[in-house]
């Protein structure tokens, strides 16, 4: 049978030796970082108080849907491109060219406006105007022809649009523009009945709309706050939800101004020196022990 000082010392053993197995620990911030199979990263969030402030609401999560928020809607992300800095969503109530919808505007907060707009190779499509159409009259400078494209087009080759034709036996007066038009004026105002979006208009030369990427892609700018030096240091940016101002999520207890360890030089950062403690802590626990058995066993 087995010496009991040496069962006692093969368990410390392997005591000591399953240390240097322990994973790192890991910073518990209150931040998401994926919807579904989305990544939600700076500058965006699905959680308030994370991200930075000019986005807050911005996003919603349902499940692993993701969604746009705006004063007219929920719109479906389909895509973020971070390195690009654009977001792809997609009005589920726009007509297209297979669906009619009802008479819909889009419409973006003060804010969205200016943080996230419209890229410039977004076109809107206005459909069905009136000839009074202040985009026909006044302001027909705000219409555009886009890669040879024309209304005929739109109303001949796409099946929800001809219905415009059977009213007249010709195609009623539609406008390319770009999104301030929009932005300013509603579809009541413009006498337009229905409007439809379109993205990666250069590439669409040659190309029927039966065939077009229908959508509204939006730009964005990340703002500077130094965020970068919070995530090398293992935590999240955010904000305080009350005042707006920048901060280091390190836990779902505790955060920082701007880091949370000295991380940013080259350091080990809170969650390396906590996971180093640990492992310290507990091989103290376990030499103790080991002089304890050969003393007293």
């Amino acid at each position: 049978m087995q010496h009991p000082l040496k069962h006692h010392l093969t368990l410390t053993l392997l005591a000591l030796t399953s240390l240097s197995h322990f994973p790192p620990a890991s910073p518990l911030t209150p931040c998401r970082t994926l919807c579904g199979t989305t990544a939600i990263n700076y500058p965006f969030s699905i959680d308030d108080g994370c991200g930075a402030p000019q986005y807050r609401s911005m996003l919603n999560c349902t499940g692993t849907d993701l969604f746009f928020m705006t004063t007219s809607g929920r719109y479906k992300v389909q895509s973020i491109d971070y390195n690009k800095q654009t977001m792809v969503v997609y009005d589920p109530a726009m007509s297209t060219c297979s669906i009619l919808q009802p008479h819909h505007d889009f419409v973006m907060t003060d804010v969205e406006s200016v943080v996230i707009p419209p890229s410039s190779d977004t076109i809107f499509a206005l459909l069905n105007c009136s000839i009074d159409s202040p985009v026909l009259n006044r302001y027909k400078n705000l219409c555009f022809n886009f890669s040879g494209h024309s209304c005929d087009e739109l109303y001949g080759g796409c099946n929800a649009f001809r219905v415009f034709r059977s009213f007249t036996n010709s195609s009623p007066p539609c406008c390319f523009t770009g999104y301030d038009t929009v932005k300013y004026m509603s579809l009541n105002i413009l006498d337009c009945s229905h409007y439809t979006s379109f993205i990666n208009v250069d590439g669409l030369k040659g190309i029927g709309p039966a065939d077009w990427v229908y959508g509204m892609k939006l730009s964005y700018a990340v703002p500077d706050t130094g965020c970068g030096r919070c995530t090398r240091s293992g935590g999240a940016c955010g904000y305080d939800t009350e005042t707006g101002v920048m901060m280091c999520l390190c836990s779902t207890s505790m955060n920082a101004t701007r880091e949370c360890a000295a991380g940013s030089n080259g350091d080990i950062g809170g969650a390396q020196k906590l996971a180093l403690r640990t492992k310290f802590h507990a091989f103290a626990l376990v030499v103790g022990a080991l002089i304890y058995f050969v003393i007293f066993i």
